[in-house]
């Protein structure tokens, strides 16, 4: 599809709330264009529902620090921010809050590959607890991906945050999209697994 950075943004996220990739509480979208960031704006969830409308899409410099400044920019933006500056294959970040996840980031618990579809990320750790919005966040997510710098440009680097969310960061928003769903499959089939009746004795 040919489509502005901005309708970008908004079909990604009309994408994660109807397929229960995210919720009104939060998450954001970002695109890295050349030294520019797009990002969804703050209260994308519980003002817009999702429902992006692209001109409120918020832009700016990823070199200077500016466009904290902006009124709408969502305040996770910092940790976008301190990744792209930190890894230059990283062009795309998707933080979520997928219902099949969320189990696993308020007990603090990693997610194992249990699905094939997986085995490429290994175990998405958790990483330690920082306050949300905070500067201390962002540098704990921009440690956190540092070990999976090679995940980047070859699918997608995701991590988990304690009490929080995901954190998915990739070269092709796509790959981000897809990387969340994948990942909030494998967690919904270790959750059900304990609902399975005991394997029949032979």
């Amino acid at each position: 599809m040919d489509m502005t950075p901005q309708e970008t943004i908004a079909y990604i996220g009309r994408m994660l709330f109807e397929r229960r990739l995210t919720d009104f509480a939060g998450g954001n979208i970002s695109l890295r264009v050349g030294d520019e960031i797009f990002i969804s704006p703050r209260h994308s969830g519980a003002k817009q529902h999702w429902n992006i409308d692209p001109q409120t899409v918020v832009h700016g410099s990823i070199l200077t620090g500016e466009v904290l400044d902006h009124p709408s920019f969502s305040r996770e933006g910092k940790a976008h921010l301190e990744v792209y500056r930190a890894f230059p294959a990283a062009a795309a970040i998707i933080h979520a809050h997928p219902f099949y996840v969320m189990p696993f980031c308020s007990a603090g618990r990693p997610i194992e590959p249990v699905l094939e579809a997986t085995d490429k990320f290994g175990t998405v750790e958790v990483l330690p607890y920082a306050p949300a919005h905070s500067g201390e966040l962002a540098a704990v997510i921009r440690d956190g991906i540092r070990p999976k710098e090679e995940l980047i440009a070859r699918f997608a680097a995701p991590v988990l945050l304690a009490r929080h969310g995901i954190f998915v960061v990739s070269g092709d928003i796509d790959r981000c999209l897809d990387t969340v769903e994948r990942i909030s499959w494998n967690a919904w089939c270790i959750l059900a697994r304990g609902l399975l009746p005991p394997a029949a004795l032979t």
